[in-house]
């Protein structure tokens, strides 16, 4: 039991301090550990990135610091909250295709490991790239579509595709982004769980570990949170490409595994 409220807590600091929401890590570890099902793990990353992201986002707004951007923002979760319908409905659709679960991790970790490279090449190499100021509604629902899709999906939450959407469409400073990034991570959740709940495909899950990774998720929001006030843009940055690199390698060994390495 202590393993998946260690794994949940330092996931959920380092998911606050950079705005990936914790996910990205919890799942592709706890999938290299086998503790849980696919699917099991799935439902539980998504859980305690939203009982992080709740209290982070609830908490800043609270505080009146939450550095989001209502008017980009807002149609940002439209359109997430509507990818993770979208995304919920495509992972059940992918289990259906294979019996054999570790293909559907495999599949799951090699979508994850492609997205963090990119993401890790675009951040090595941002200083050098044009970004944009998007403000259409449209064009800002259709991106958070995107956003939602690949956060049900991959049962991340959200992770660094977040950031470097942000980053390259909006313009946004790193510390700006992981705020905005949470906000669209809560939403994006809120709408997996909802659709899981509705259409019950609950996976089977032990409370008791569920409880642990929540308290683990909130906990570690807490302590990011705090974190995230006393570190600069660079740092946060230097954080966030550290965890991408190690986040490949796992991914790597996943996929390896799961197709019958």
């Amino acid at each position: 039991m202590a393993i998946f409220f260690i794994v949940s807590f330092l996931a959920s600091v380092v998911g606050a301090i950079c705005g990936i929401g914790g996910g990205v890590v919890i799942k592709p570890v706890l999938d290299m550990l086998s503790l849980e099902s696919v699917a099991t793990i799935s439902f539980l990353s998504g859980c305690t990135v939203l009982s992080m992201s709740c209290y982070s986002v609830t908490r800043a707004l609270t505080k009146g610091d939450s550095g989001v951007d209502v008017r980009t923002g807002t149609p940002l979760v439209i359109g997430a909250a509507l990818g993770g319908l979208a995304g919920k409905q495509l992972f059940d659709l992918l289990r259906s295709m294979f019996a054999d679960q570790g293909v559907v991790g495999a599949v799951q970790a090699a979508c994850l490991g492609a997205i963090t490279l990119g993401t890790l090449i675009y951040t090595v190499n941002k200083g050098r790239i044009h970004t944009h100021r998007i403000a259409a509604p449209g064009a800002c629902v259709a991106i958070g579509l995107v956003l939602g899709v690949m956060s049900s999906f991959l049962g991340i939450g959200g992770g660094p595709i977040n950031l470097v959407v942000l980053y390259f469409f909006f313009s946004m400073e790193t510390k700006t982004a992981a705020a905005n990034s949470l906000y669209i991570i809560l939403f994006s959740q809120l709408a997996s769980l909802f659709t899981t709940l509705f259409t019950h495909t609950v996976p089977d899950f032990r409370w008791p570990v569920l409880l642990v990774m929540v308290g683990g998720g909130v906990g570690g929001g807490i302590v990011g949170r705090i974190l995230n006030k006393r570190m600069d843009d660079r740092l946060v940055e230097r954080l966030f490409m550290g965890l991408m690199g190690a986040i490949i390698v796992i991914c790597v060994y996943n996929v390896w595994r799961g197709i019958g390495g």
